[in-house]
């Protein structure tokens, strides 16, 4: 908590307020196609104007600063009005008015965030009600033209600039630096971060997903299990039994004669043997083991002989129907 509070004086709060109105008036400009009347470009421009002192006056249990005076209101719909009638001119001063713009903002978060201290709001509160009291007024505008709100897309650093700005007052004034010095270090820090950002084209990475999330290398082994578990681990890398190495013999299926995948033993290891079929004496197909990609062995198949094709019988033909020339004689 701070004692003082950083104060500008009036006619610079007054400037600062048309200058912000000015530019709602020029953003409205650009969507014609909604046909906003007088009225309208008016709200818009008092939005614009003094949209973030309300939003921090509101936060903080205030009366609003612009309706202790008579002079914020029509300062806003006069600098509106201007802007809309002479947006041609306005157009060609852009640069003039982003660096007026930048040192408002500055401004703006400099006088919420102090002033939320010195009524006693913690630090990082403070922060935000900066930030929302130096970008509030381009949140309304958008929000009053149905268009997406400009600094949550990828742009030039806005909200950026006077998060850095008030971080840094805060940062100050906890060290024990006096308002006005860390006041004006947080107006010269936006205004950097801005006038940069809009030079060089500086904004934040669009928003995006890891297309393949990186695995975790794995963790090595230890053993706590003496000689007889080095043993059985350097038997099953060599690729043999660590209990038995005598291999079981295997043979088909007494009813089809067929044998399914033959693979190793699961308790001891080892590769079973695989005989022929002693009916057909074929030798059923056998793929390698799915963990050592081993291929168990096969005896050789006893040749047997040949199944004769059976011929289909002959039926007699009696001879007494056939021609006399071609009848058998007895």
């Amino acid at each position: 908590m701070i004692a003082t509070t950083f104060v500008i004086p009036f006619w610079a709060d007054i400037l600062a307020v048309g200058i912000g109105a000015l530019q709602g008036a020029l953003f409205a400009a650009q969507y014609r196609d909604r046909r906003l009347d007088l009225l309208g470009v008016a709200v818009v421009g008092i939005a614009s104007g003094f949209g973030g002192g309300l939003i921090r006056d509101i936060l903080i249990s205030e009366v609003p600063a612009a309706l202790q005076s008579n002079w914020y209101l029509p300062t806003a719909v006069a600098a509106a009005l201007l802007g809309m009638l002479l947006e041609r001119v306005f157009s060609r001063l852009n640069s003039t008015i982003t660096v007026l713009d930048a040192l408002t903002i500055g401004l703006f978060g400099a006088i919420g965030t102090t002033k939320a201290l010195s009524l006693g709001v913690p630090e990082i509160p403070a922060i935000f009600v900066g930030v929302l009291s130096a970008v509030g007024g381009s949140i309304l505008r958008d929000v009053l033209l149905n268009t997406p709100i400009a600094l949550m897309h990828v742009g030039s650093l806005y909200a950026v600039a006077a998060l850095a700005g008030t971080a840094s007052l805060v940062g100050l004034i906890v060290l024990g630096v006096p308002v006005f010095i860390a006041a004006i270090v947080c107006v010269a820090v936006t205004f950097g971060v801005r006038i940069l950002a809009v030079l060089f084209s500086w904004s934040l990475p669009e928003q995006r997903r890891l297309e393949r999330i990186p695995r975790l290398p794995r963790l090595p082994k230890i053993s706590f299990g003496g000689r007889a578990r080095t043993a059985r681990t350097t038997a099953k890398r060599a690729g043999a039994s660590p209990r038995a190495s005598t291999t079981s013999r295997v043979g088909p299926s007494t009813a089809t004669g067929a044998i399914n995948w033959v693979g190793t033993s699961p308790r001891t290891g080892t590769i079973p043997r695989v005989t022929a079929s002693p009916r057909t004496g074929a030798i059923p197909r056998v793929g390698p083991a799915p963990r050592t990609g081993a291929i168990p062995r096969v005896d050789s198949a006893t040749p047997t002989a040949p199944i004769p094709r059976a011929t289909p019988p002959t039926r007699p033909v009696a001879t007494s129907r056939l021609p006399r020339a071609l009848r058998r004689k007895p």
